[in-house]
């Protein structure tokens, strides 16, 4: 036995316009979400510990140290600034590619951690990195 409806048939269709407003909408959410994603090229402030770090000190690199009275050394060398510059500019001639730490002490101004940096980067350097002591080393034990 087969019911008929008292309304007319009609043939199903695809509304296409929702179906582009929709697109439309998350077309523009993505956009509006990748404007937003930028790097962040800050310094972190508590730069003195991190709890995942290695050690990695390799002869291929450069080795900056800052103490706490700003004095400035390279690879273990007590420079200053004007060294610095040459030092780094001589090193960047040779091997563009040499990556550059930086360790500082946790007591350290820091203008005289900025001024190694700005001296690494006048030079050409783009590796540039602060190094870290792990947490846990932080620590002395009793």
């Amino acid at each position: 036995m087969k019911l008929h409806s008292p309304l007319p048939e009609r043939k199903t269709r695809l509304e296409i316009i929702p179906l582009i407003d929709v697109m439309f909408f998350l077309l523009a959410s993505f956009m509006m979400v990748s404007l937003t994603m930028t790097k962040q090229k800050t310094i972190k402030v508590d730069l003195p510990m991190a709890s995942a770090t290695q050690s990695d000190f390799k002869p291929d690199m450069i080795n900056l140290a800052v103490n706490a009275t700003g004095d400035v050394f390279y690879d273990k060398t007590a420079v200053t600034l004007p060294e610095l510059d040459r030092k780094l500019s001589e090193h960047f001639g040779k091997d563009r590619t040499t990556p550059v730490y930086i360790s500082a002490d946790g007591n350290t101004r820091h203008a005289d951690v900025m001024k190694v940096l700005d001296a690494a980067k006048r030079a050409g350097f783009t590796k540039v990195a602060f190094n870290v002591k792990p947490a846990n080393a932080a620590k002395p034990n009793p």
